[in-house]
């Protein structure tokens, strides 16, 4: 017979109230079990020492004989010291789905998008003024030679 440690449902409905029971696997969730080993209350704060009460003992004893905990019962055991779990990576849970990427990289685009037309905006700004300041040096270039011409025409 496969023997679980694991969650007993109890309480009101959105009032949750857990028994850590040692059941056959086979057995329904809230259906009958071998023996009760502590409570969980999850309604609790999570530094109250009131939310998990577990008898280390059984435990101990339960898990001599072959049983196995199920994952939240085993960061439970985990953190009375009895049994040590490795923790698990997930580096995937982080990432945003591709919806969220095709998002991304369309605003990416239209931040570029914007960055060129507005880098585009300054150098068609820039070229007026360079034209008209290279033809007002000819204009003034040619006003200055005419008054040159005008004085040099004076003196003789």
């Amino acid at each position: 017979m496969a023997v679980a440690i694991r969650l007993s449902r109890g309480g009101a409905k959105k009032r949750p109230y857990y028994r850590i029971v040692v059941a056959d696997s086979r057995a329904a969730r809230d259906g009958k079990y071998l023996e009760q080993i502590g409570t969980y209350n999850p309604m609790l704060p999570k530094d109250s020492g009131e939310r998990v009460k577990l008898n280390e003992d059984r435990a101990r004893h339960w898990l001599s004989v072959g049983a196995t905990p199920s994952d939240r019962v085993h960061r439970f055991l985990d953190a009375a010291g009895i049994l040590e779990r490795a923790p698990k990576n997930n580096p995937k849970k982080g990432e945003p789905g591709e919806a969220a990427k095709e998002r991304a990289e369309e605003k990416a685009a239209k931040i570029a998008e914007a960055e060129e037309a507005k880098k585009a905006a300054e150098e068609e700004a820039k070229a007026p003024a360079e034209e008209a300041a290279s033809e007002e040096a000819p204009a003034e270039e040619a006003a200055e030679t005419a008054s040159e011409d005008a004085s040099e025409d004076k003196g003789e």
